[in-house]
């Protein structure tokens, strides 16, 4: 088969590898029907991901193939799988979990203790992912999400990651609920998904963040209330501004970073009103500031996390009633063939008005 192989920073190839087997009972392998391109892949190419180096290396000229999202039809199911069948579509979750271990059982899926890794997120990541003709996906039972016939491609591949991971991560960390104002700080793909399902908890006022006016724009279309650009104007006056009225104090409910570096946490920090809470999605690099001298006061919660994926199964139905139709967020189409290809514009998703790619296979 065909795969996109990581073989060390900066370095891919679409080339031929062996197909996956089933290796345990609890695996399925299926063929790949559509994948896409995370901005996880593109910290792993940058070489940022010291497993992902470690398992290219173990495999000199072959390497790792990328990839946790994607849709599949299964094509053969191990001995303890009782959910899927030869001939299944599937949605593959980015998390694979046992679903009885500890954390499991907590809803930490993210922390699974029985992985074939350090995480839950392996796939793409510590073994071979989806950006590929087939894949084997371990614990198919609770990693697999069947795909109703009447979704089509573009909403099944946001259910894989972006919709979980800014859902649970955001939105739901955040405790977004009714009537709130929930500021989203960073409009790239997974901040412009915790719009989308930010809107089906309908907040009262959403306000979109971001240095780029496209992503504004596109923020807009999908329901934003109001849009700010900080490098033209002063975002924490005017949301204070915004957020003022005779019977509270000024600032928003809930702050969303989607972006992961300090700058936008301190803005998080700086717009957040008194009993509020700053849910934190971005992955940071770098130390942040915490102004706890001026929050402390001000009965706040700050929140972090890796998505467990729990909340695929809600989302799913949300889509399937027609609450949430996230199929918006796919604009580019691609090949399997034209992997290399996506990558280039996916690394370049500014200049590019690329939010996410679909990425279909060749067969």
């Amino acid at each position: 088969m065909k795969a996109l192989t990581f073989l060390g920073a900066n370095t891919i190839k679409y080339q031929e590898v062996a197909k996956p087997i089933i290796k345990k009972p609890t695996d399925v392998v299926g063929k790949i029907l559509w994948t896409t391109i995370c901005g996880s892949d593109l910290h792993i190419l940058k070489g940022d991901v010291p497993e992902s180096i470690a398992k290219a290396n173990e495999q000199k000229g072959r390497g790792l193939i990328l990839g946790h999202e994607g849709v599949i039809k299964v094509e053969s199911v191990g001995s303890a799988v009782t959910k899927f069948k030869q001939g299944d579509v599937a949605i593959v979750s980015c998390i694979s979990s046992c679903g009885s271990c500890y954390y499991c059982k907590k809803d930490l899926q993210s922390h699974c203790s029985n992985t074939e890794g350090t995480s839950g997120w392996i796939l793409g990541h510590e073994i071979d992912g989806t950006q590929a003709d087939y894949v084997r996906i371990p614990y198919a039972d609770n990693s697999l999400y069947k795909a109703p016939e009447n979704v089509p491609a573009e909403s099944l591949l946001m259910l894989s990651d972006i919709l979980p991971t800014a859902y649970e991560v955001g939105v739901l960390s955040g405790k977004v609920k009714e009537g709130d104002t929930v500021a989203i700080v960073g409009l790239g793909p997974v901040g412009l998904s915790a719009l989308l399902t930010c809107k089906t908890l309908k907040p009262a006022k959403i306000i979109a963040i971001d240095m780029d006016d496209a992503r504004l724009e596109v923020a807009l279309r999908l329901g934003a209330d109001e849009a700010m650009n900080p490098g033209k104007v002063d975002a924490k006056a005017q949301v204070h501004a915004l957020t003022k009225s005779d019977i509270r104090e000024s600032g928003v409910d809930v702050a969303i970073e989607c972006v992961g570096i300090p700058a936008t946490f301190e803005m998080c920090q700086d717009l957040i009103g008194p009993g509020g809470a700053i849910a934190n999605v971005g992955v940071h690099g770098k130390s942040v500031s915490l102004k706890l001298e001026e929050l402390w006061i001000k009965n706040i919660s700050i929140s972090t996390g890796l998505v467990s994926a729990y909340s695929t199964s809600d989302l799913l139905q949300k889509v399937v009633s027609g609450d949430l139709d996230p199929s918006v967020l796919a604009t580019h189409h691609f090949k399997m063939s034209e992997m290399e290809k996506a990558y280039e514009v996916f690394k370049n998703a500014a200049s590019n008005k690329a939010i996410k790619m679909v990425i279909e296979n060749d067969n």
